[in-house]
């Protein structure tokens, strides 16, 4: 593989430089569930003519020049190095192949991409198990983007399965352009609430600045404290929630779908450790990271948006706030809306602060001053400390296929990252689809998904009782 001179190598930035460093490697895994079979002679075609031109730095690697600075490389890219078709045994029934791609989720979530090579790994599955005909596995290091870059590159490869020449839908978000009254209401909102959102900046950078340091969650079933924690192996799986019934939720709290989700994850979570353990953790301090996309934007760019290389889509473009998950002395008798009410306000407050805007802030300085590694190792320090990570996305409204491949399902998940568990939300075809990565010989995967489905289904019929 030999580098292109003539290209201008392109500055990595400081975000790509912390997701890849000696002190975090973090990817995303994207697992698309096809219902036919995928015809595997399109692979090498598709991924040059959609993958690689929709940005320069699937076809780059990582280097660092005479002076320290880790750029974007251009190099000539051999697809068969990056394409991978595992073989499992023949003829057995859906549920063990089942069990051989979950082992084969958890082998590649727990190995580091090659740094000699571009950043990204294409996998097929070409077995059907009990969701899918055959399973497409994308493989993407986190310093290439984040999760709304990424899940953009996968739908850029998509089309509607009703209507191929219609546009893929997605769920309506809040426009980020204000008529001159409401800008004046927020105006006079600001005023009014300065002072609790400099106490609300205040604290919440504090306990920022703790948590990466000092304060540390307590041991629970889900949070082992283990060294290394990152390196272990884990367990994928994944629950489905109905879009509708979340709404409805959602209309009972006014509040939004994911302080729904947020609020049911702690549940949940409260429910599996206090069945898990002897001991009463519901009172256990136990903290989320919870991310969210910074862009303002309303939708995932066209291709032809994203082949221009848009600052507005590609990076890194996310926060992150701690929400402390609410204690309770029985899990089993608390009244499940008292969690998204919770949920609701602790990240109203911490959104509402500058607390995210100053830890970013602090990030550039660290790595001014220390350099990238040293802002890598404050971000570990603030996963370790944290019992799990919560990130979610919007996925398209009516199914869509994938190289023209309908798809019965969707969802990702970040893998590098110092937690037991980590929790990702996605929506599609009027589903909440939510996996889970769960440290293997520690968290019962399949308790914590029933606990999941507990919590859901109670705070659905608290919610349908007080109507």
């Amino acid at each position: 593989m030999g580098y292109i001179q003539e290209e201008v190598a392109e500055p990595v930035s400081p975000t790509g430089q912390y997701f890849n460093s000696s002190a975090l490697s973090v990817s995303i895994i994207a697992v698309l569930e096809l219902e036919i079979p995928f015809d595997e002679y399109l692979t090498f075609p598709f991924l040059q003519d959609l993958l690689l031109r929709l940005n320069p730095r699937f076809s780059s690697v990582m280097v660092t020049d005479d002076h320290g600075v880790k750029r974007w490389e251009k190099v000539a890219v051999k697809l068969e190095d990056h394409v991978k078709i595992p073989s499992f045994p023949v003829d057995v029934s859906k549920e063990c192949y089942d069990m051989y791609l979950d082992d084969y989720l958890s082998e590649i979530a727990n190995v580091e991409l090659p740094k000699e090579l571009p950043l990204w790994e294409f996998h097929i599955i070409k077995y059907p198990t009990s969701n899918a005909a055959e399973t497409i596995i994308f493989k993407l290091h986190h310093a290439l983007g984040d999760g709304f870059s990424i899940m953009g590159v996968l739908f850029s490869c998509c089309h509607r399965v009703d209507n191929p020449s219609k546009p893929i839908t997605l769920p309506t978000l809040r426009s980020s352009s204000e008529s001159g009254h409401e800008k004046s209401y927020n105006i006079r909102k600001i005023v009014t609430h300065f002072p609790s959102m400099l106490l609300n900046t205040a604290s919440g950078f504090a306990w920022t600045l703790m948590k990466s340091s000092i304060v540390e969650d307590d041991k629970t079933p889900i949070r082992s404290g283990n060294d290394g924690v990152e390196f272990r192996p884990k367990a994928i799986s994944t629950i489905n929630f109905p879009l509708d019934h979340i709404k409805q939720i959602k209309n009972k709290v006014a509040g939004t779908v994911n302080d729904v989700i947020t609020g049911i994850v702690f549940y949940g979570t409260r429910l599996y450790m206090q069945n898990a353990s002897n001991k009463d953790s519901g009172i256990a301090n136990s903290t989320a990271v919870v991310l969210f996309n910074t862009r303002a934007l309303n939708s995932y760019q066209t291709i032809e948006e994203m082949a221009s290389g848009a600052k507005s889509f590609w990076g890194n473009q996310v926060a992150f706030v701690h929400v402390s998950t609410p204690k309770t002395t029985d899990a089993e008798l608390a009244d499940p809306l008292e969690f998204i009410y919770k949920a609701k306000e602790i990240i109203q407050k911490k959104k509402s602060s500058l607390a995210v805007h100053l830890t970013g802030k602090l990030l550039q300085i660290i790595a001014k001053l220390r350099g990238p590694e040293a802002a890598a190792r404050y971000i570990h320090g603030t996963s370790r400390n944290s019992s799990f990570g919560i990130s979610n996305l919007i996925g398209p409204i009516e199914q869509i296929a994938f190289a023209n491949h309908p798809c019965k399902g969707m969802y990702f998940m970040p893998v590098g990252v110092p937690h037991s568990l980590s929790i990702t939300v996605l929506s599609y075809m009027g589903n909440i689809r939510v996996a889970l990565a769960t440290e293997k010989g520690f968290i019962n995967h399949q308790v914590l998904i029933n606990c999941l489905e507990k919590a859901f289904v109670r705070t659905h019929a608290a919610a349908l009782a007080t109507s």
